[in-house]
Parts: structure tokens; sequence; C-alpha cells
């Protein structure tokens, strides 16, 4: 567990120890290499070492070859490269398309073939393709790294049961029953310890498996199970390194021209994308520590590729397997706390050192247990939470047929096939188009579900001739994309429903989308009203839940909310008046520009069929507002009448607004859900006590929905000790409840930066406690003992991971959520289920501005107390 140090404001001495929140460590000479680099380049190399042997034996290359690769991915990438902290190797991913080349062409033909895609790397890196190659959708990415997984450890099984894997996937399921009749005893036991310390190793609870964990699971695993072996005189193979001066290094390509360029295609394809996607994920990482991300900086993917092709023509010339990044060992680096490419070069350097000195200590390794390893990352390629997305995204099928692909027929064909697939799908998507029709209460309601293009006109027109003529229509455009052929059949169905005195309302589904104009997937302008009203919106369409801050003319708002309380009716004189509206017998009729939306937001300002105003009834008592074109060219469609019962309230508006945007667009999803905790009651897993301060969205920030939270809001987060709630019981009875009745697993106090609770505290009399003068001043007293143990000499501070607070405001905060917890301890509710083991309890505290949230550590964890750590935003898998 890493720590912060906070700062005090009554001890000068120790200011010294702080710097400017995020600012990089004071420099270093270049001359020099960082502590931390060099423990991260030891911890990096007994990781790649094993793995790098393992490597080699799956792909059937000489073991030297996974030594050279690694060696020269660390200091030629880890020069070169444009990723610093990404270590780059013999990686899983190329095992398969490797195996496969040096059974069809020879080992020193797969060296030429591996020196060639390395050229191909530097001319993509130099006509700078990087950020293209990010184009290829993950579920393609997914699917072949998941085909490889499989191919890999089916392969490697055959090693584990003591005998040799075949050259084809379905070679090696079709003699799997042979080999498992035919068991090895002693590589079976072998394999089955390596894989059993691979997978306790990194869950020994406590204090000492914090300690133990330091030693990487692979390193531990391979050492066990071949010092097992040695101790029980078991005759297995083991590792055999000839003689270097004996190495094959590559030589002329032999074979079909096609044959061999199809080859070298696969190798840079595979190469680049799984190197690129590392840089991506890697730059993940370092964002989760702010004093590490100013430093490092963003990763410049084309000279990640240039880095990797230079690297793979030296591994290729030296003898070397093909290069990429490798995901296992750069999560390694940085989670060892590496700060430049020192570590990745650092720890080449080692594995050369290893290469020529360590030979004898290498030989005693099993192959098996080898097998073991490379078998068990295998399987970890086959991620459950890759599945998990592309099923949400509904790519599952693409990613299915990729996987098949790789396995059946190889990794070019697999790519192929999934590339294939994900332009059908893609097609399909935009092709296919909902169009329904139904009646309620006499409105004929037309909705089109997906993107309308020429190919639904047939459809579209046959669903709004459904529609009588003068009556009143409502049509609903689902989508993001309206072609110029749906539109003009939109148009005259409208020109001509509106001629016989029908009423026409289009509604987009989106905040913010605005029926007009075909503009593309933005909006569906039909007029140019729609750029006058959104020109001072500042509002964005795909963040609903974003505060709205839209800028309305002092003068245009006055006018608008004269015209609400003196209910006018716009007269439509102005010369920048769009199209004015037709009044039928049913009412007035949108024009299909207008946008009937208030803000910019493209928001119905109704509540439960309440309909839009944009200034008063229309003629003839039609029930439905009149909008001039002067009304509409003003204030970019702000709604104006009389909302909740308070005549031009802007405020009352924007409650309407969102309220109508919930209804249409939110609770059709939830509905289900809701009805169903509605039958059930709530059954939540947390209580989550936080503050009362409107920028902490608490489902946001824990991904929760309804029914997951039980959430007490207060102004400072503050848990009252029992007995001192001066009249006010609603915390304690809430904790109660929570506890008692719904009998949840956690409660969570939960601070947050710039509270300006703490910063009332701070600033009181230093004289005296608060004086009760104010409902205010009386609740901030239960906040005083944070305050006092902040000042407590004897009890050690709060602190956050990677940096310092950045003043006296975060140090209380993050005091006040470790004194609120101490206060839950004291209620006879929670101190009962914590003796039982029925209940826990988690600080956490959420940085606004970074948008970044800290845990507490549990207590005893890395030896310190009072630890808040870094929620990581990624993870690398293998």
């Amino acid at each position: 567990m890493s720590a912060f140090v906070p700062t005090r404001t009554d001890e000068p001495s120790r200011e010294k120890r702080l710097h400017e929140p995020h600012s990089p460590p004071p420099s270093r000479p270049r001359h020099r290499i960082a502590g931390a680099d060099v423990s991260a380049s030891i911890a990096v190399f007994l990781i790649a070492l094993p793995l790098s042997l393992g490597i080699a034996l799956a792909t059937g290359a000489p073991l030297q070859a996974g030594l050279v690769a690694a060696a020269v991915g660390g200091i030629v990438v880890g020069y070169l490269g444009g990723t610093p902290l990404q270590v780059s190797g013999p990686a899983a991913g190329l095992t398969v398309v490797t195996a496969e080349l040096i059974q069809r062409y020879g080992w020193r033909t797969t060296c030429a073939i591996t020196v060639l895609a390395g050229v191909a790397q530097l001319g993509l890196g130099f006509v700078r393709v990087a950020r293209s190659a990010l184009a290829v959708s993950p579920a393609i990415v997914h699917g072949m790294l998941a085909g490889i997984g499989v191919t890999i450890a089916v392969a490697q099984l055959h090693i584990v049961l003591g005998g040799t894997p075949h050259s084809s996937v379905l070679d090696n399921v079709r003699e799997l029953p042979a080999q498992l009749a035919g068991v090895h005893a002693a590589a079976l036991s072998v394999s089955a310890l390596t894989l059993a310390l691979l997978l306790a190793w990194p869950r020994i609870p406590g204090r000492t498996g914090g300690l133990l964990r330091k030693v990487p699971a692979p390193l531990v695993a391979v050492a066990g199970a071949s010092t097992a072996a040695s101790l029980a005189g078991l005759s297995l193979p083991k590792v055999d390194l000839p003689s270097w001066s004996s190495h094959a290094l590559a030589a002329l390509p032999e074979g079909p021209v096609l044959g061999l360029v199809a080859a070298v295609l696969t190798i840079t394809l595979v190469c680049s994308v799984q190197s690129l996607l590392g840089a991506v994920a890697v730059d993940k990482l370092v964002a989760t520590r702010p004093e590490l991300s100013a430093r490092v900086g963003r990763s410049d993917l084309d000279r990640e590729l240039l880095g990797q092709g230079a690297a793979n023509v030296v591994s290729g010339v030296l003898g070397g397997l093909p290069i990429a990044g490798v995901a296992v060992r750069s999560s390694a680096n940085v989670q060892a706390g590496a700060v430049s490419r020192n570590s990745t070069m650092l720890h080449g350097v080692l594995v050369v050192v290893a290469a020529l000195l360590m030979v004898p200590i290498l030989e005693v390794i099993p192959l098996a247990s080898l097998a073991a390893l490379v078998m068990a990352v295998g399987i970890q390629m086959v991620s459950l939470h890759h599945i998990r997305t592309v099923t949400r995204h509904r790519e599952v099928l693409v990613y299915a047929i990729t996987t098949l692909g790789v396995v059946l027929f190889g990794v070019l064909e697999g790519v192929a096939l999934g590339i294939a697939m994900a332009v059908a799908v893609a097609l399909h998507r935009l092709t296919r188009t909902r169009i329904t029709h139904d009646e309620k209460e006499g409105v004929h309601h037309v909705h089109v579900r997906g993107q309308l293009t020429f190919l639904a006109v047939p459809r579209l027109s046959r669903a709004l001739h459904l529609v009588p003529q003068g009556a009143q229509a409502v049509v609903e455009l689902d989508g993001s994309f309206m072609d110029h052929a749906a539109y003009e059949s939109l148009q005259d169905w409208q020109n001509t429903h509106t001629a016989h005195g029908g009423s026409v309302e289009l509604i987009g589904r989106r905040s913010g989308v605005r029926i007009g104009e075909p503009t593309g997937p933005v909006g569906l302008h039909l007029d140019g009203t729609g750029a006058a009203e959104s020109a001072d919106c500042r509002c964005h369409p795909w963040t609903a839940w974003r505060n709205h801050q839209c800028e309305i003319p002092e003068s245009q708002a006055s006018r608008d909310g004269e015209a609400g309380e003196a209910q006018e009716i716009a007269t439509g004189d102005s010369d920048e008046a769009g199209p004015p509206s037709s009044t039928g017998a049913s009412g007035s009729t949108d024009a299909l520009g207008d946008t009937g939306s208030s803000d910019g937001t493209g928001e119905l300002a109704t509540v439960d069929g309440a309909e839009r105003s944009g200034g008063t009834e229309g003629p003839a008592g039609s029930g439905r507002p009149d909008e001039s074109g002067a009304d509409r060219a003003g204030s970019g469609g702000e709604i104006r009448g009389t909302v909740g019962g308070t005549d031009g309230s802007r405020s009352g508006r924007q409650l309407a607004r969102g309220i109508s945007a919930f209804q249409r667009n939110t609770a059709p999803l939830v509905r289900g859900e809701l009805a169903r905790l509605a039958r059930e009651g709530q059954q939540p897993s947390q209580l989550f006590l936080t503050c009362a301060d409107s920028r902490l969205v608490t489902s946001m920030i824990t991904s929760s929905g309804p029914g997951d939270l039980f959430v007490v809001r207060n102004v400072g987060n503050l848990v009252p000790l029992p007995g001192q709630e001066s009249g006010d019981d609603s915390v304690a009875a809430a904790i109660e409840y929570a506890v008692d009745v719904l009998e949840v697993r956690s409660v969570t106090v939960c601070g947050h930066s710039g509270c300006g609770a703490m910063q009332a505290l701070l600033n009181a009399e230093p004289d005296g406690p608060l004086a009760p003068q104010t409902p205010l001043r009386r609740w901030l007293r239960h906040g005083l003992p944070s305050l006092e143990r902040m000042s407590d000499e004897d009890r050690p501070w709060a602190r956050l991971a990677g940096r310092a607070p950045a003043d006296a405001v975060e140090q209380l905060c993050l005091t006040n959520v470790v004194q609120q917890l101490e206060h839950l301890r004291a209620h006879e509710s929670v101190d009962r289920a914590l003796r039982e083991g029925a209940l826990e309890l988690h600080g956490m505290y959420f940085h606004v501005g970074e948008a970044q949230a800290y845990l507490l550590a549990e207590e005893g964890e890395e030896g310190t107390d009072d630890v808040f750590d870094h929620v990581g935003v990624a993870d690398l898998s293998a």
C-alpha cells in the first residue's frame, strides 16, 4: 500500500515536503538511473526469463531465440520506442504464427521473414499510419488473441501430459484421448505443481502475502517446480541451451513468393496491432499515477511502430523470435514503479547477462514446467471480460467468427473472416430500420428506430399513410442519420398532411437533436433556423446528465419573461422568421424545420404529455403553442409561459425538460427493472454516506443503478456520535435501518475535494468551538472531532497514494472520512454487525477536478494506516 504525506498548517517545518500538485518530481542528472527503474527492471526480468523460454519452446524455435528476442526487445525498443514504459519481447500472441512458419519454411527462413516484417513496420512508421491500426474493431483483436490462446493451450496440454504436440489444433484435439490414456506421471506432476504455484502465489493473504507477492508468480512457479523435480530425481526433458557459437542466424528466404509475402504481412499485422494496443493500455495505466503521467507523457504511436520495426530487424538478424509489446511485462513494469525507459533497457541487459552466465541454472528447468506456464498464458488470453464487453456491444458474432477462423484456418485467415463479418454487421445495422405505427388517445405515433436511409423509404411511406387526413401525428426519429431521400419523403408527407388540416410533431430521441435540415449524424435540421437557435448553446447531446450551461442573452431572456407573464401571442412578422406555422382544425402545425424544443437540447418541455411551450395557446383554441419565426429566431427556442406554476421560471423549465427527457428516453429502459424492485422491495448491498455537494453523482462514480445503493447525504458527510445528535436522529436512523432492516453488507463514507463544510471548519474562530447560532453551525459541530484529529500530534495523518494533499482543506477532507468511520463503529447496530462479520466499512475520497477516486486501504495492509489508494482505470491481461 502506497502512501501520501499531508500538510499541517500548524507545523511550518513540514511544508518543505510538499510540492505543487501533479508537478513532476525534481529533475535528476541524465547519467543517473533512478532506483525505481532498477527495482522495476529486476521485477520485469524475473517475469521475462521463464516466459521467453516457454514461448520459444511453444513455437519449436531454439530456446536461445526467446532470450535473444527478450534482450533485443528490451534494449532496442526501450531506447527507440514511443512508449517508454512498455516492455517488448517474444509475445504469446505470436506463438501460433511463428510455429507455423518454422514448420513450413524452417527456422532460418523464419528469421528472414521477421527481418522483412520489421522493415515493413519501419515503412508504416515513416508514413505515420499507426493511429489507423487502432481502427480495427476490438472484437476482431480480442477474437484473434482468443483464437491464438486456444491454439496455444491445446498444444501445450500435450507437453503437460508428457507427449508431443501436433501442427494443427484439430490434430491436437483428435489425439488428446490417446494422450490422456498414456499420461506421463512425472511430467503431469511437475506441470500441476507449476500451475498450483502460479494460481496460489498472488492470493496469499495478509502482510506476509504482500511481501511475498513482490516476487513474480511465474518465477516462483518455475523455480518451485524445477527444485521439486530435482529433489525428487524425476527424469524429465529439460531446457537445453547449446553453445552460442552454434546458434542459427537468419538466411535468405526460400519458398514460394506469395507464401512469403503472406507470412510477412501476418507477422507485421499481429506485431503492430498488439504493440499499439498495448501502448494505449500502458497510457491508461500511467494515467492512474498522476505523479508519473506528467513526467512520462502520452505514447507516440508512430515512434513506437518504428522502434518495434527496428527491434524485429535486429532480432531476426541475430536469430531471435518476432517481437511485440507484451502486456504482462508492461503491466508489471508500471506497477513496480518504473519512471522512465531506463527500466525497460535494464531488463534487456539483465536478460543478456542471464543468457551468458546463467546457462547451468536455466538447464535445470523441466520443459513440462515451461509448457504449463505458457498454457496458463494461453488460457488467460481467452478473457471473460472481453467476451462480456463484445456481447454488451452486440459484436459477439464478430468475436466468435474471428476466434474460430484463427483456430481452424490460421491467424491471417481468421482476421480476414473477422473483418468481413464486422463489415457485414455494420451494413446490417445501417440498413436495419424498424418503423411502427400506433394510435393512443386519438394521436397517431410513428416511431422510427435506426438509421433512416433510402432503403427504408418504402416502409416509412406505408407507415405515414396509415395516419388519417386531418389527424394529429407524432413522428419520433430514434436514430442519428437521415439521408436526402428519406428527408424529402418525410417533408413531402408533412406538407401534404398539414395542408389537409392535420398537425405533425417531430421528435429526436437524443438530447440536442433538432429535427431540421439533414446535417448528418449530429442534427437533422430541415431549414436554417436550427443553427441560429443553437448558436449560444453549449450543451452536449451525448451527456444527458451534464449540467446545461446555455448562454441566453439578457435582453432576450427579459423579453421571454415578459412574454410569458403577459401571455402574448407571437405574430411572426420578422423578416428572419422561418416558415409560418399552419393552423388547422385540430390546432397549429409545426413546420418540419421547427425545433419544438428549449435551449438547444431537443427535449420536450413537458411532463407526462404536456405540450411544448413557445408562447401561448395558438389561435382558435388549438391547445398548442403558436411558434412564429420571430420567436424561433431569437433565444434559441427558450420556452415561455407557465411551467410548474411559476411564470417565466427558468429553473422550473429546466426541471420540466429534465423530467420530460427521463420520461421519454430513460423510463422505457428502466421501467421493467423498477417494476421488479417495486414488487420485491429494495435490497441494496451498500449504505453510501456522502456529502450533499451537487458535484457528487453517486450513481455515476460507482457505476450503480436502481436498487444498488442506500444513499444518505448531508453537509460534510458527517456521522454524529450516538447521544450527540442534538435532536436530529436522521443519520442514526438511516444507519440503523440500513444495517438492521436492509442488512447491507458494507457501509462507505465518501468525502470529496473542495468540501465547503471542511473549509468552514478550518475558518472557524480559533478561540472556541463553533457557536450554535444557526442550524448549519450546529450541524458542523459534528465535524470538530475531525479537526481535532488532524491537529493531534500522536495520531498518524490520513494520506493519499502518490502525492501529498494540495492544501489543508484536502487534508481535513481525508481526515474527516477516517474520523466518521470511527463514529460509525460507535453505533450499536454497526458494532454488532462488525463483530458478527456481517458488515464491512470502507472509506472513499473523490477528487472532483481529477475525476479520480481513492479507496481507504484496509488496516494493516503494507504496514501503514489511513492511506487512500488510487482506483485504477485499466488492467492489462496476458
